[in-house]
């Protein structure tokens, strides 16, 4: 710009774009709320007429989309790799990520909208008919990173092979000897857990193997939830051999309960977790797990994001990385006899 030349104003742009002046300056802010081809339109007179922005450069705002990324519960090992991912990819990017626990207050979703989100990503996180409702009215769209629940047809979501890595922990427990294996899992009704559950069951049916009621045990995705549930298993009048975890917190559970009862691992007692987060390498011994991609799938989940922001179609509804077994100490074969119960 030269010296003494006028700035130019948001009515010049929108006067040039035959829009109005709330128009352009949705598009400077990042507003999700404006069709593709105004925003293309708007975004090449701000670069032609070299518009700047009061406080920041509009390119910062208009090139650096802001996406909302909500969790539920703590911040555990799962949450923070799937993180990693998402923040690695919008680096990359060259967008910007606000994380942040899952909000339902009044308005939650036009209050995102007015605070310049593109949209939103949601971690482990439930949400109702009545909050789609409320992101579909304000324009914002939602990607579900690994479901609790069935999503809703409107929701774009991505998860793994769960089904598979239940199929392959229980087989690899089989291919060592163990015919008394147990799952304790997570909440019944999530879709996750049933899948990893159901890959369990399909195993144990394929080789044989018998499964009593009392060997698959429903709770939390906690180490509490561990340490409680394999105490019961443990103490059966006939334990198990083996337990295959839901994911690595209950496994460490599950390590815990055995230490208690005098149980060594693996020689007593083999123990299979899911996830492959940083407990699971880290686990006295390093736990034998089923990898979810974690990071992957944080990629994954903002490359969708993205393109839901951007006006256009997701590659698929639902995207499904694939798991895969990972052994390392906690698991060998069965030792003759049942295991020690005090």
């Amino acid at each position: 710009m030269r010296p003494n030349a006028r700035r130019t104003t948001l009515a010049d742009i929108a006067q040039a774009a035959g829009v109005s002046v709330a128009t352009v300056s949705k598009v400077v802010n990042g507003r999700g709320d404006v069709a593709p081809h105004t925003r293309t339109r708007v975004q090449e007179l701000l670069h032609q007429h070299h518009y700047l922005a009061p406080v920041f450069r509009h390119t910062e705002a208009v090139e650096s989309p802001t996406i909302e990324v909500q969790f539920q519960g703590g911040l555990k090992s799962y949450v923070a790799e799937t993180l990693e991912g998402i923040i690695d990819t919008a680096a990359e990017s060259g967008v910007s990520v606000v994380v942040s626990k899952a909000s339902r207050a009044p308005h939650w979703a036009r209050d995102l909208v007015s605070a310049g989100r593109r949209a939103v990503i949601a971690v482990t996180s439930v949400y109702t008919a009545a909050h789609l409702d409320e992101l579909a009215r304000s324009g914002l769209p939602l990607v579900v990173l690994d479901p609790l629940h069935l999503p809703d047809s409107r929701v774009n979501s991505v998860g793994a092979t769960n089904f598979a890595g239940g199929l392959a922990a229980t087989q690899h427990l089989l291919s060592l000897g163990h015919r008394r294996v147990a799952y304790l899992g997570g909440p019944t009704m999530a879709v996750c857990n049933q899948a990893r559950m159901h890959g369990y069951r399909a195993a144990m049916e394929a080789g044989g193997a018998q499964v009593p009621d009392a060997y698959v045990r429903p709770g939390e995705f906690t180490y509490e939830a561990g340490v409680s549930g394999g105490a019961v298993l443990l103490g059966l009048q006939d334990p198990p051999t083996a337990i295959f975890a839901g994911n690595d917190e209950i496994a460490v559970g599950v390590v815990e309960a055995a230490r208690v009862r005098g149980l060594r691992i693996p020689e007593d007692l083999s123990v299979v977790g899911f996830d492959d987060t940083s407990l699971a390498r880290m686990a006295s011994p390093p736990l034998t797990t089923v990898r979810q991609p974690l990071r992957e799938m944080g990629g994954a989940a903002l490359r969708t994001a993205l393109r839901l922001a951007n006006g256009e179609k997701a590659e698929s509804h639902h995207i499904e990385l694939a798991t895969e077994l990972v052994v390392r100490a906690s698991t060998a074969p069965p030792r003759e006899g049942t295991p020690a119960r005090r």
